[in-house]
């Protein structure tokens, strides 16, 4: 178990290491923590302000749909304005909004990995806030899916 748990933590430092060694790395490894940030405060808000239907109750009681809606939305326009101030590809533009998709889906694994082991905390480094795993849980698929876009020539840097 301890070693999946390294390779959990070591694979997205892997990538953010990758993408930064690219030409305008600096920008791209800013892109997907605006990215990933923007989507958990645009969330937050949302969610908070308007509320509605939970998006999956079973593995995190208190997101709604409402709050993934105003996450792709801060998400969209955070993209879109570090792509072109940072000078990224037109399509990391206008990805903004899936890759907040991915960043939620990185969130509910964290839940159903905690759920799974039976805690209610990833750490305790930071008391309050779920442990580092919970702070960078949306990060973690965000940076991991932009290094395989990348690599694989989906964007032309």
């Amino acid at each position: 178990m301890d070693d999946c748990r390294f390779f959990y933590a070591l694979l997205p430092v892997l990538a953010l290491t990758l993408l930064r060694l690219q030409p305008n790395g600096l920008w791209l490894v800013t892109w997907i923590v605006a990215v990933t940030a923007a989507t958990d405060i645009g969330a937050f808000f949302s969610g908070r302000l308007i509320g509605g239907p939970k998006l999956c109750p079973a593995l995190s009681p208190k997101k709604t749909w409402s709050g993934l809606i105003g996450g792709m939305i801060a998400a969209a326009v955070t993209a879109y304005f570090i792509a072109d101030f940072g000078h990224l590809p037109f399509v990391m533009k206008v990805i903004g909004a899936p890759m907040a998709v991915v960043a939620q889906a990185g969130d509910f694994f964290e839940s159903w990995l905690k759920r799974r082991a039976n805690v209610k905390d990833s750490g305790n480094l930071l008391p309050g806030h779920g442990g580092i795993m919970d702070r960078v849980d949306g990060l973690l698929p965000v940076a991991l899916l932009t290094a395989i876009l990348i690599k694989i020539g989906a964007f032309l840097l």
